[in-house]
């Protein structure tokens, strides 16, 4: 590790959390939480002006070589400094044609285009490759609901990882295989994880803290020209390797392809590759659809495919689950109290709220199999092998 990456990263995890903290608590002891402007102007450009000294220095630094984890790590530092420099609204691509910050820009750039992602944090920088010091991983506050947040998401995303891992290995060994009960049973397993870690956040997580102090940090913001929306928590492949593997989600249906097009660069090249292989393999309900056929009076059928949908069933629980509390509580409710200038920009994908939000009920109903006659779900092949079981 370079002296100059060395530094930059001391700064996020201390002084950088500090000053978001403190801007955080102006903020919310105001009638508007959601008003920014003319609040803690002197953090705000401290943020700015120290964080601006290490960036300079990274780009004069240039290409280190160090390997592709520093890149991504030393990328996440530089993203998450850009993301806070959103949340305080001194940049904002509603008003701006490019980025003022042409330094971060350009190592931004550098460093995306060097190792294939985007040149923004991405989710995985504060979950799944988050490296903890002294039991610490990064943040941007120190508020308790920041913690509880990233905390229980990591615990979603590893748990979802797991169910796709599992799935993953039926394919070389075929679900008749007599192992691929057990790994059908372990990916339940792992479901029903994500739904215990969505309702630890559903309880235990602060609406208001949330809405006003934590999901600011995750709005768009330039790069140069263009602009990237907001780091994702579905922004890993293991999500949509269960969607594809299952049968649940198809690849060539318009609405979920583009939908896999633009997360793409926001997981790393290994999880991109895993989502590629995915989408060339066949999946397990067309499968076991075609065994039915000949082979629905075999123990092994019954068996294996009763797991099969049991899977399926967890799956679409926790997309519902998702939705309809997490969702619902934690951004739909809150958003009435917004007024339009604000609302617009409440969202980290970009869209306004009420697409955002038929998007999402799309995708929880692809996941639940749900009936419905404006999209094309598995409603009626799911139907049909839960049939052939009796």
């Amino acid at each position: 590790m370079s002296k100059n990456v060395e530094r930059f990263d001391a700064w996020i995890r201390k002084r950088f959390v500090d000053l978001n903290s403190g801007l955080e608590e102006l903020y919310f002891a105001q009638q508007d939480r959601a008003n920014v402007e003319g609040v803690g102007d002197d953090l705000k450009q401290a943020i700015f002006e120290e964080g601006r000294v290490f960036v300079a220095s990274l780009r004069e630094e240039g290409n280190t070589d160090e390997g592709f984890d520093r890149a991504f790590d030393v990328l996440g530092d530089l993203g998450l400094w850009l993301a806070a420099l959103r949340r305080h609204e001194l940049t904002n691509p509603a008003r701006e044609e490019r980025s003022p910050f042409h330094e971060a820009s350009a190592l931004g750039m550098h460093i995306g285009a060097s190792i294939g992602v985007v040149p923004r944090f991405a989710t995985s920088h504060l979950s799944t490759h988050n490296a903890a010091v002294n039991g610490k991983p990064k943040s941007f506050t120190w508020l308790k609901d920041e913690k509880l947040f990233l905390d229980y998401n990591t615990r979603g995303i590893f748990a979802y990882k797991r169910a796709a891992d599992a799935l993953m290995r039926i394919t070389p060994i075929g679900v008749s295989h007599p192992v691929a009960l057990t790994l059908f049973e372990d990916a339940k397993k792992a479901l029903d994880d994500v739904a215990r870690w969505n309702d630890a956040l559903f309880t235990q997580l602060d609406v208001d803290r949330f809405f006003y102090s934590v999901r600011p940090y995750y709005k768009p913001y330039r790069v140069g020209r263009q602009e990237y929306r907001g780091a994702n928590a579905g922004d890993f492949s293991g999500i949509n390797e269960i969607d594809l593997l299952t049968g649940l989600c198809q690849a060539n249906d318009p609405y979920y392809s583009q939908l896999l097009v633009d997360k793409m660069l926001f997981m790393r090249p290994e999880d991109q590759e895993s989502l590629r292989d995915c989408m060339r393999r066949r999946d397990f309900l067309d499968i076991f659809l075609e065994a039915a056929a000949t082979s629905k009076g075999e123990p092994w059928f019954r068996e294996n495919a009763r797991a099969f949908v049991d899977v399926c069933e967890a799956h679409g629980r926790a997309a519902a689950q998702h939705h309809d509390q997490l969702v619902a509580r934690f951004i739909e409710r809150p958003s009435v109290a917004l007024d339009q200038q604000k609302l617009s920009q409440v969202t980290a994908s970009g869209p306004p709220l009420p697409v955002l939000l038929r998007s999402l009920e799309m995708l929880r109903d692809l996941r639940l199999a749900a009936p419905r006659t404006d999209i094309r779900t598995r409603h009626d092949d799911l139907a049909t092998l839960k049939a052939a079981l009796g």
